[in-house]
């Protein structure tokens, strides 16, 4: 959601200021165009010159320092910003901005904003807490102004309490939902996609499980990219990577219990994605207690269901299906026929031989294979690239 956005960042100050730097380096890190703005205050916390270097942008304080003659500093960063992020609020800047002061460069600029604004508050508890500061609060959210609710936590005075700057992902993560709420005419918007993630475990006793190497970056990179394009997603995921608020998340261990998630959710799905790594068997007894040591231990083991197969038997003309395939050779030829024997629509091949792409990696080549294209590569790139592609197809195929 935040690539290509161009973001006016506002500072306003306060000890957080500091984090500040990291939530600018982020949004840049994430494909935003950033340009700042900072109130004197702030730069008593934190030096102009710091987000000057890491933004490798002027960085605008004075109302008064008009060094385009062409235009007015603080309207055309307000004109030229697709949205507005105040990082951190304080309980100052919060009160103009309610009362519609503007005696600085940051208010100036955000009394002149026609385009969305995304607050981060961060203050002292009792501040927070005053009734002139909830009252500012209601009166900035009823001129559609969106401010985060700051955490609970450890604050600069010493003492825990409401007040406290949040953490960046979270930030992230209800910038994102943010930015997304005031999109229209996304694609695929109304669909509800569902998205498999991660290397199934299959236990053995309480303490031993048998597994592969899938980290499950590439099913949660899909979910968020689906989610982004409009989706209703839900994310069934063997992996314990963390996933943003705004994505439906089911947790799972083992193959039968992501088959039966899977098979709960189906029936009115657009589009299934079974982006897992899903063991091939389990043992066909689990041990109630830790098994003790033995000179030698024979397993038996019994097939798990296979879900692609199943979904691919129960599946709709109009509904989607994709599945990936892990290969360590003939990796084409294998996913030609993991194509036709599972009634998949597309199948995502690669090989997870090498050891600087696929498994546990951010980057991976995969091989897109359709029933009536040419098998299409996609060369080594980072993992939400390819989920991009990959959702990019699904929104063609579904129109």
């Amino acid at each position: 959601m935040i690539k290509g956005k161009k973001i006016a960042f506002y500072v306003t100050g306060g000890i957080a200021v500091y984090k500040a730097v990291d939530l600018m380096r982020e949004l840049i890190k994430r494909g935003a165009e950033v340009r700042v703005a900072m109130t004197p205050s702030a730069g008593q916390f934190v030096t102009p010159l710091t987000f000057q270097v890491l933004s490798r942008r002027s960085v605008s304080v004075d109302t008064f320092s008009e060094e385009d003659p062409s235009v007015v500093n603080h309207i055309n960063i307000a004109d030229w910003a697709d949205y507005a992020v105040i990082a951190p609020l304080s309980a100052n800047t919060l009160a103009k901005l309610a009362n519609g002061l503007a005696d600085n460069f940051v208010t100036s600029a955000l009394l002149a904003t026609a385009k969305p604004i995304f607050a981060v508050p961060a203050m002292n508890a009792n501040m927070y807490r005053n009734p002139i500061t909830q009252e500012n609060i209601r009166k900035l959210a009823e001129r559609r102004v969106t401010l985060m609710k700051p955490d609970i936590g450890f604050l600069a005075e010493g003492y825990s309490g409401e007040g406290r700057y949040p953490e960046k992902e979270r930030i992230i993560s209800e910038l994102e939902l943010f930015i997304r709420s005031n999109q229209t005419e996304l694609p695929l918007e109304g669909e509800k996609v569902i998205v498999t993630a991660g290397g199934t475990r299959e236990r053995i006793d309480p303490v031993r499980y048998i597994t592969n190497d899938s980290s499950g970056k590439m099913g949660h990179a899909l979910a968020v990219e689906a989610w982004k394009q409009g989706a209703e997603v839900i994310l069934v995921t063997a992996s314990p990577l963390a996933v943003p608020s705004y994505i439906h998340t089911i947790r799972v261990e083992s193959a039968q219990q992501m088959h039966e998630a899977v098979l709960e959710e189906f029936n009115d799905a657009a589009a299934v994605i079974m982006a897992a790594a899903v063991s091939d068997y389990t043992p066909e007894t689990r041990e109630t207690q830790k098994m003790k040591k033995k000179e030698d231990l024979t397993l038996r083991f019994k097939k798990n269901p296979d879900i692609l197969k199943d979904l691919g038997t129960k599946k709709t003309a109009e509904q989607c299906l994709i599945g990936f395939a892990a290969e360590t050779e003939e990796l084409v030829s294998y996913a030609k026929q993991k194509l036709r024997d599972k009634h998949a629509d597309l199948i995502v091949a690669n090989d997870v031989s090498q050891s600087d792409r696929g498994f546990n990696s951010d980057q991976n080549e995969v091989t897109l294979l359709t029933k009536t294209d040419n098998p299409r590569t996609l060369t080594l790139r980072d993992k939400s690239e390819i989920a991009g592609e990959i959702i990019s197809w699904l929104i063609n195929y579904i129109d």
